[in-house]
């Protein structure tokens, strides 16, 4: 069989321990289509994958990767053929099923999306997860009745994969956009290059008391933690929050005033588990009229296997800028 070349964590007696290893066909999981991948995201899930205190992956050895982009090679699903170009995010990709950090990856057809029109391989992964999170961020937010007219919308986390692809997305929207990060004097300039009319300091967006100053018609928010609260309080009536990480922590305090006072929606976004023709529809809108181009010709670094454990450490202690992709090519 042929072997190939896949980055693996192991469960070791010191702890866990990731390595490339050669593996071959008959090692990999059970599915119904196997795809030669391209590509695939590096994400701050992945970086959780390779932490102990991680606890996203319930079962290692894993091969990590939650995302991918690839060519069909086997075929025992209705929808694809050998030689159709798909992309792959979330159903447990990376975490429960071995992922895309691998040459080759078995999976189920059912989680498969057929290569947008207008992007190719490299534009989808350089998206992935990060960037189609945003725009389900953004979709959310259209839908729940913010508008640009309503006044400027607020993303928080902006130098990272979802907040730099929702900065990009937003403005070409047509919304008025804020972009909030702690790297405030390194990245400003770049974060006005991808849509953002103004750059502030994370700490900007705090705000005490039970209500704040109404700010921020909508927030597109991949941090969560405590600023959630102090953000909940300055979102304008009628206004929402969307919802997607928790790389500030995974609790707030917070009170009803902002719901019962004035109206404001906090949004769920999960993109692991995104119903497949709302997956389709968004994906179709990324090859499209909101394709991030900006974002993909400033914001995409690529790195091989071997690059991939500085990459991953550099993720989790918040120093990722943009997004990065492993070229498996």
């Amino acid at each position: 069989m042929e072997a190939f070349q896949a980055y693996v964590i192991r469960e070791e007696t010191d702890g866990l321990k990731g390595r490339i290893e050669e593996l071959t066909l008959d090692q990999l999981p059970e599915g119904d289509v196997l795809v030669k991948v391209h590509y695939s995201g590096v994400n701050f899930k992945d970086g959780l994958a390779s932490m102990p205190e991680g606890k996203v992956v319930p079962e290692y050895p894993i091969i990590p990767g939650i995302d991918l982009a690839g060519e069909v090679v086997e075929s025992g699903h209705p929808d694809y053929n050998v030689g159709d170009l798909v992309v792959c995010t979330g159903y447990g990709l990376g975490t429960h099923h071995d992922g895309g950090f691998s040459r080759y990856a078995r999976l189920s057809g059912d989680w498969l999306v057929p290569l947008p029109k207008g992007l190719s391989l490299r534009e989808a992964m350089g998206i992935g997860t990060a960037g189609f999170t945003a725009a389900l961020s953004v979709d959310r937010l259209l839908h729940s009745g913010v508008t640009p007219g309503m006044g400027p919308v607020l993303v928080t986390g902006a130098t990272g994969g979802v907040g730099s692809f929702a900065v990009d997305i937003l403005s070409k929207v047509g919304f008025s956009v804020t972009a909030s990060t702690g790297k405030l004097e390194e990245q400003s300039d770049w974060l006005k290059s991808l849509g953002a009319l103004e750059v502030i300091a994370r700490e900007d967006t705090m705000a005490s008391g039970p209500l704040a100053k109404q700010r921020w018609a909508g927030a597109v928010d991949p941090v969560g933690g405590a600023q959630l609260a102090g953000l909940l309080k300055s979102i304008r009536y009628g206004g929402a929050v969307a919802l997607s990480g928790l790389t500030g922590g995974t609790s707030f305090e917070g009170t009803v005033y902002p719901f019962i006072l004035r109206g404001v929606q906090l949004l769920g976004i999960d993109s692991v588990f995104c119903p497949m023709d709302w997956r389709k529809q968004v994906w179709s809108k990324l090859g499209a009229e909101w394709k991030p181009e900006r974002a993909l010709q400033d914001g995409i670094k690529e790195c091989t296997l071997q690059e991939l454990p500085g990459v991953l450490q550099s993720i989790v202690q918040g120093k990722a800028v943009g997004r990065t992709i492993v070229r498996l090519e």
